[in-house]
């Protein structure tokens, strides 16, 4: 009981609230790349650029081991294995070699040399403690286990769990991986793509791995077969087409770039239920994934005349709906008045152009009542105003959410037809657009109809959808990108350009916050329920990439640029200033949109303090515009 109690008590809003740095542990001499706490969560190991372990008691503030590793290259990954009473840690590096060390030896009790490339993270999993994975830039996904020996020049040295350049092509690469901690045949993986793959670890047979040509090759026979066998699938169907699920933002799909930013996972973690994956999206924002949905969501853009498709809008009614078939039933038109109140606000904000503190506020409105047709639709209205990234895909998912409970919806109706064709689905537009003339001809003939009736059909007839592109894949990946699961829910505010190993946590003990670092030197919290960022505190001079929450209490460990990990905890409430608090959450996360897409020089400018105006438009006082005829345009985006 005494139990239950302290893990409800781990994080609270008022503990949140408080958070402050309690302490900076000097001891590294260059970035500190990766953070981990053991079990129990008396130790906290950080690796870094200067290829050093440091084992830290967390309490002291004292150092209790700093281990020289032999790595010869930047530590991007360390690990406690599990059930080793914090002896044996194992460290990925970017000389390509993964170490495994019993602190009471001398000697590592196992090396592992057969990635060519950055090796960016290590996994392990509490219920299966001899096993554990490594995913790396060679594009190889290996898995470990410490019972059997391991030799990197043999022929039989079959450790491959999946080789992503046999799917995805040549340019291939590993980025993170994870491993859900009540499912552990399930395993994620983050690329250098927009992708993120799940797959289910039984099925798959494990793959020899290429072997090198000389100890001191750059390129070998083996890497020369694979990158021949480049999106070919694998030789022997190792990984069965039934073994993968693919998640992705909807928007995103078919898409390597976003404007002049390369989009790559930086980071994936699986929710402590194992139902959620987190990820973090390099170029983009942050994603939550339902893995449990049986439906496969290929993207928001199905419609037809009598149902507006959508599996995401669907889980907002499917709930609190006992009759899942008909939606409308659970349509609240009548607002309770704190939610009331809420949506007044709003309207007032989106009169005021202000969009991001309009999207808050129906954010918790729609938190108190998420079967309010026009709460999805006036959201949708402020997201097509403001335009970050994918808030015109959000917007078109509010759209269809809001006609699955009022089916009549007019500005939902229009405002759907305007997403489509904003994002580049003309062809569905057209139809969405046509049906909208039939359904309401009294606007037929409105001036906002005619001129994106024009815009619409201009683009159907030059052909200028935006079609998937011809790039060699293999015939399972094609399959498993078109069959896709949309995101649930989408954190805004971070900026994440510039590092490939930037971190996204869940913070609490039922995961009802969520942390990320940005390249601001900030990071960002974010309440769970609604989406809205609560606290943003400064936590490096440059760049802040990790954060890992204590396990058992509201503790929170973070690293980045600076050779220095700080630890976070509720501060005494003795009516001192907080130095570190930056206290206008919505200039924070305007300021890292437009730093996310702009091109270095302005990135430059930025640091040094200049901000660029962003364009407003006019708009109508309720926040509910029918004709939308002017809006925000997107932020430009300059090639670098």
């Amino acid at each position: 009981m005494a139990y239950a109690v302290s893990q409800k008590l781990h994080v609270t809003e008022n503990l949140i609230n408080r958070l402050g740095l309690e302490k900076e542990l000097v001891g590294h001499t260059g970035c500190v790349n990766c953070l981990e706490w053991n079990e129990s969560g008396q130790i906290l190991a950080s690796a870094s650029d200067d290829m050093n372990i440091i084992l830290w008691d967390p309490f002291k503030y004292e150092k209790k081991l700093v281990l020289h590793t032999r790595h010869h290259g930047n530590i991007f990954s360390v690990k406690f294995m599990p059930k080793s009473n914090d002896r044996i840690l194992v460290s990925g590096a970017a000389d390509g070699k993964v170490r495994v060390r019993d602190l009471t030896l001398f000697e590592p009790i196992f090396s592992c040399n057969c990635h060519i490339g950055r090796v960016k993270r290590i996994a392990t999993a509490t219920t299966v403690p001899f096993l554990f994975w490594s995913a790396a830039e060679d594009g190889l996904i290996l898995q470990y286990d410490i019972r059997a020996p391991h030799n990197c020049k043999t022929n039989e040295c079959n450790s491959v769990l999946v080789n992503l350049v046999n799917h995805m092509g040549r340019c291939a690469e590993g980025k993170c991986i994870s491993v859900n901690p009540k499912k552990p045949e399930l395993i994620a993986v983050g690329a250098n793509d927009a992708y993120i793959r799940m797959y289910d670890r039984r099925m798959i047979k494990l793959s020899q791995v290429p072997i090198m040509s000389s100890p001191h090759s750059h390129m070998t026979r083996g890497i020369v077969r694979m990158r021949r066998r480049a999106a070919r699938g694998d030789p022997d169907e190792n990984v069965p087409l039934g073994c993968a699920q693919y998640f992705i933002a909807g928007h995103l799909h078919s898409r390597q770039r976003e404007g002049n930013r390369c989009l790559t996972t930086t980071y994936l973690t699986f929710s402590a239920d194992g139902n959620e994956l987190l990820v973090n999206m390099g170029g983009e924002q942050i994603y939550l994934f339902d893995i449990n949905n049986p439906k496969s969501m290929k993207t928001c853009f199905g419609y037809s005349s009598n149902m507006y498709l959508g599996d995401y809008g669907k889980s907002y009614v499917e709930k609190n709906a006992e009759d899942n078939t008909d939606f409308t039933k659970k349509n609240v038109k009548i607002l309770p008045p704190h939610v009331e109140e809420l949506k007044r606000q709003a309207n007032e904000s989106f009169g005021q152009q202000k969009y991001t503190l309009a999207i808050n506020l129906y954010n918790k409105a729609i938190s108190y009542c998420p079967t309010a047709a026009v709460l999805f639709a006036n959201r949708a209205a402020a997201y097509m105003k403001r335009t970050w990234d994918g808030d015109i895909y959000a917007a078109l998912k509010d759209c269809q959410t809001a006609l699955l409970l009022d089916p009549g919806h007019i500005k939902a109706h229009f405002r759907l037809a305007r997403c489509l064709f904003d994002l580049h689905q003309s062809t569905e537009a057209d139809t969405v657009i046509k049906d909208f003339q039939q359904k309401f001809p009294e606007y037929a003939s409105n001036s906002a109809c005619k001129a994106l009736r024009m815009d619409i059909k201009e683009a159907v007839d030059s052909g200028r959808d935006n079609h998937e592109p011809m790039i060699l894949i293999s015939k399972y990946e094609r399959e498993w990108r078109r069959n896709t699961i949309d995101y649930k829910m989408r954190f805004c505010g971070h900026c994440n350009t510039t590092t490939d190993i930037k971190e996204a946590n869940f913070f609490g003990n039922n995961g009802q916050y969520i942390v990320a670092g940005s390249d601001d030197g900030s990071f960002f919290i974010w309440d769970r329920s609604t989406t809205n960022i609560i606290r943003v505190l400064r936590g490096d001079e440059r760049i802040v990439n990790c954060l890992q929450p204590h396990p058992s209490t509201c503790l929170l460990a973070t690293s980045g640029i600076d050779p220095v990990v700080r630890l976070w905890s509720p501060l005494p409430e003795d009516g001192s200033v907080n130095e570190r608090e930056i206290l206008n959450l919505e200039d924070a996360a305007s300021a890292n949109q437009i730093r996310m897409n702009s091109d270095p020089f302005e990135v430059t400018l930025m640091n040094m303090g200049y901000r660029f105006p962003v364009q407003q438009a006019e708009l109508n006082e309720d926040g509910d515009d029918n004709e939308d005829q002017s809006y925000v345009q997107p932020l430009n985006c300059r090639p670098s």
